[in-house]
């Protein structure tokens, strides 16, 4: 068994015959591990011989030297699926991986990097080693690093560490690539020439991305990278990703048809891939692995990461994929390489017609649950929320500071003085990471942001408590400002008198609300109103049987939501254009009480 680049022929040799691929982008951490057999059958049966995983670093070492490989986290029963059902993969373990996906998947309480990288390869390659085409597996190819040319730096011994790495680790017969986009320094920064050793005595293969709109230009790119070999576009977007408070991005499927059949006739290999980088099937960013983009300003993206996607959020077929596939049967002969299994197979149907606007529980038939919530401020239950004493500081500490990756922390301090008059609370500039919700004496008074409002004015007696609850929205994933630190980075002030002596509190609420709170009706409130930061509680019952279905929230303005203890995600129908979140059916409990907690953070209907 080999896989191998022949450079006479500019083809891939897989068992030593001409061999193509067209692969298409999913990730698993976005897809529950119920569903994976499903979406992964669709992409067989829409014509794909291959997939190509991306591995989050994060998600699976969430505090160095700990490591989470079970559940929807195990990658070794992901990757024996897919050869289960027939799919060759192209693994993309990074380090960095982008996706959208917080810090890029590198861990933000990281020790030095590259031990940490190397403790983390030492860790993951012997799971993949096994599952090599080589030794008998499915993998036929590892990419070392990211887009790499596009970071600032364009260190080579950086790049030959790696290289180094990955050969110790997976052997000399792997083929191992790397994609950039079609920028001729991104490719000179990125690919082989970075590592200082020709493409074929490295098995080294630069990559591109690009949309369908200049096929030609794109692999004029590559070719200037690396003269002979396969043509290949590991990123060819369906489509693109959407940030809150912008217009739903889409890609029209004739468009995305017309370039693929333009690549294919070409010769090229293609792995297909939506909106701002990708994807055959994006999936949802379920809890607080949703990241962001830096283009002038902080730009958090959506949880759903349907972005225009063949596949949708839901696994359901959409036009596109339809166009997808009548392409690739006219330019692949049932004779030739990858896609031809499918051919006489239909792509199996949707649970709910397409473009249905999910407003019940119950798909089709619109069956709502008629839902009783408690509600409670969030600083009434603070004592659970944050069991252990408060950090104490003279000023404010960052989450990282704190060990807190993810999520929310409460500061507190009190008012030095009486204020009679409306006095400016004000943070420096960029300073608030994400969002700050201000309560003074419990009563909200209004929300700082990151690239938004900075200033409130506030008035009350000395002594008075006043609390910012933060909001991490999601590390940047690309660029060069992926050190991206959270929580309050500078100090607030008071009519320009920096407020100090911060009581911290670390809000741990997905372990316990996984925990079953509230086990008991939940305290009284001390607010009057019900703005600012409170927390929603109930059950429900689920008809029939648990069905994927969406959640959808008139009247609400943003938060989190949690089923049964799973951590659905960031809701923001007031900002937009992201307006339900998805459910998964394997979330749901038939047949017994379902818990929903909803965390909203500025006002409920």
């Amino acid at each position: 068994r080999s896989f191998q680049l022949d450079y006479e022929e500019n083809c891939f040799r897989k068992d030593g015959v001409p061999f193509r691929y067209i692969s298409g982008s999913i990730h698993y951490a976005r897809v529950p591990r119920p569903a994976w057999r499903d979406r992964l059958l669709k992409m067989y049966m829409s014509g794909l011989s291959a997939v190509q995983v991306y591995v989050p670093w994060n998600y699976h070492e969430p505090l160095p030297g700990i490591y989470d490989f079970a559940g929807d986290r195990d990658i070794e029963a992901f990757l024996d699926l897919t050869a289960e059902l027939g799919l060759l993969v192209i693994l993309r373990p990074g380090p960095y991986i982008c996706a959208e996906w917080e810090m890029a998947e590198l861990p933000s309480l990281p020790p030095a990097y590259l031990a940490a990288v190397d403790s983390w390869l030492h860790v993951l390659l012997p799971k993949i080693k096994p599952r090599l085409y080589q030794h008998g597996g499915n993998i036929i190819s590892v990419q070392v690093e990211n887009e790499y040319g596009s970071y600032y730096a364009c260190d080579y011994e950086y790049l030959r560490h790696l290289l180094g790495s990955f050969r110790a680790l997976l052997g000399s017969e792997v083929l191992l690539f790397t994609t950039d986009s079609t920028r001729l320094e991104e490719l000179r920064c990125g690919g082989g020439e970075g590592m200082g050793v020709p493409a074929p005595s490295c098995s080294n293969l630069p990559s591109i991305t690009s949309t369908g709109s200049n096929v030609t230009e794109a692999f004029g790119a590559q070719r200037w990278a690396e003269p002979r070999g396969p043509l290949v576009n590991s990123e060819y977007y369906t489509g693109w990703l959407d940030y809150w408070g912008e217009a739903h991005a889409s890609t029209r499927s004739g468009l995305l048809a017309r370039g693929l059949e333009e690549m294919l006739q070409l010769g090229a290999n293609v792995n297909m891939q939506v909106v701002s980088w990708y994807m055959f099937h994006g999936g949802t960013t379920f809890g607080y692995w949703s990241g962001a983009d830096f283009k002038d300003q902080y730009k958090p993206v959506t949880t759903s990461y349907d972005y225009d996607a063949p596949l949708s959020e839901a696994g359901d077929s959409t036009k596109k994929l339809f166009a997808i596939r009548t392409v690739i049967s006219k330019v692949l002969s049932l004779a030739g390489g990858g896609g031809q299994h499918w051919a006489l197979l239909p792509v199996p149907g949707n649970a709910c017609p397409e473009g249905w606007a999910a407003l019940a529980w119950h798909c089709p038939a619109a069956l709502s649950p008629s839902l009783s919530l408690q509600y409670a401020n969030l600083l009434d239950v603070l004592d659970v929320l944050c069991p252990s004493e408060p950090i104490q500081s003279q000023f404010p500490l960052t989450f990282e500071a704190i060990k807190q990756a993810h999520g929310f922390v409460v500061y507190r301090t009190q008012l030095p003085r009486d204020v009679l008059d409306p006095a400016t609370l004000g943070a420096p500039p960029h300073s608030v990471c994400d969002r700050g919700y201000v309560m003074l004496q419990q009563e909200y008074q209004g929300t700082l942001e990151r690239d938004g409002q900075t200033t409130l004015h506030v008035t009350g007696k000395a002594g008075d408590t006043l609390d910012v609850l933060l909001e991490n929205m999601g590390r940047i994933s690309f660029g060069a400002n992926t050190s991206d630190f959270k929580g309050l980075l500078g100090n607030l002030s008071l009519d320009s008198s920096l407020l100090s002596n911060w009581l911290i509190y670390p809000l741990a609420i997905d372990t316990v609300i996984q925990q079953g709170w509230p086990h008991a009706a939940l305290p009284k409130s001390s607010s009057r109103g019900r703005e600012g930061p409170a927390f929603y509680t109930g059950t429900f019952e689920t008809p029939g049987i648990a069905w994927d279905t969406f959640v959808k929230f008139p009247g609400w303005s943003k938060g989190q939501l949690w089923i049964n203890g799973f951590n659905l995600g960031r809701y923001w129908p007031r900002r937009g254009p992201q307006q339900t979140l998805f459910v998964p059916g394997s979330v749901l409990h038939v047949g017994r009480p379902n818990n929903i907690t909803v965390l909203e953070l500025e006002g409920a209907p």
